[in-house]
């Protein structure tokens, strides 16, 4: 008898113990997909109407031009979900880096054929652009004698997390993978910040083009230059992708610069032109038939989010 009661009672004591590690385990499990999920920068899908009908509510006219709009996607351009995209400075690039990645989209042509952790040293030495010490890291405002080398670090994420997302032909483990990356705000940052020295590498050597008159350049660079604020690549360093991811994002000449130098057709959707001409529009304009089409949804060239079809 004294047996039976000790085993009963060591039966009920483990059913206890594993009720409780169990419960345990959930809740650590719960509370790492909560942090997980508060970390993304690109977070999982949601319903389309479900997200217009939450973000619009009132009849105001602009919140029923936003229904409006958001009906459209879903009626005509059959969109059915959306992934918000965290809203800072860098929300474009984001929104546009991770398509690229999601989506297993390789390098352009142009950086197949050229080792891109050799471009700050080429602008620094090559082509006397000894004015790079003055580029600024978004939020983080740094200048000085060290930006060579925190720009080789940023290239070299760029190149090796590109390469390696780019390779796995799962789709699944791709989107595990963007998760993982998207999470890590450090890592993140030198992904755009490495974007951001591109455009100013492809702005030097169509600047360099333009005055030796060695071959046309795109119009894109026409309308850059014109701007008084971007007359030549120093002042558009300086006046411009300093505050990219600090106090300003990408404005529509530099998504036409985007779209060109990574060789895809950047369709935005913009919901504030609702019933204009400029509802839906290609960056750059003019692109090449093999590009690959990614999607964009803003209300307001400020923020962007990535439609789901």
């Amino acid at each position: 008898m004294l047996s039976m009661s000790f085993l009963t009672a060591l039966f009920w004591y483990c059913r206890r113990l594993y009720s409780f590690l169990a419960q345990l385990l959930k809740r650590w499990s719960n509370y790492l997909q909560r942090q997980l999920i508060r970390n993304l920068s690109v977070l999982p899908e949601v319903d389309l109407l479900g997200y217009s009908a939450r973000e619009w509510k009132g009849e105001t006219k602009q919140a029923k031009q936003m229904r409006e709009a958001y009906e459209e996607l879903f009626k005509s351009c059959h969109i059915k979900y959306l992934r918000q995209v965290r809203r800072d400075n860098y929300s474009v690039v984001r929104a546009v880096l991770f398509q690229i990645f999601s989506q297993g989209i390789p390098f352009p042509s142009w950086m197949k054929e050229r080792d891109i952790l050799k471009l700050p040293e080429k602008l620094l030495y090559s082509q006397g652009c000894n004015w790079i010490q003055q580029y600024s890291f978004g939020p983080e405002r740094y200048t000085g004698p060290n930006a060579f080398g925190k720009l080789r670090k940023c290239m070299e994420a760029l190149k090796t997390n590109w390469a390696e997302i780019s390779a796995t032909r799962d789709h699944e483990e791709r989107g595990r993978m963007c998760n993982t990356l998207f999470s890590d705000e450090s890592k993140e940052y030198k992904l755009y910040e490495a974007i951001k020295f591109i455009m100013l590498y492809e702005v030097v050597e169509a600047y360099e083009q333009i005055k030796s008159r060695d071959e046309p350049v795109h119009n894109l660079f026409s309308l850059l230059f014109a701007r008084d604020s971007s007359s030549d690549p120093l002042s558009f360093m300086m006046n411009h992708l300093n505050s990219i991811g600090d106090s300003i994002g990408l404005d529509q000449v530099e998504l036409f610069l985007l779209g060109y130098l990574l060789e895809v057709k950047i369709r935005v959707y913009r919901l504030h032109r609702f019933n204009t001409e400029e509802f839906k529009v290609n960056y750059p304009d003019e692109y090449r038939r093999e590009w690959n089409e990614i999607s964009l949804v803003t209300e307001d060239d400020r923020y962007y989010h990535i439609p789901l079809f």
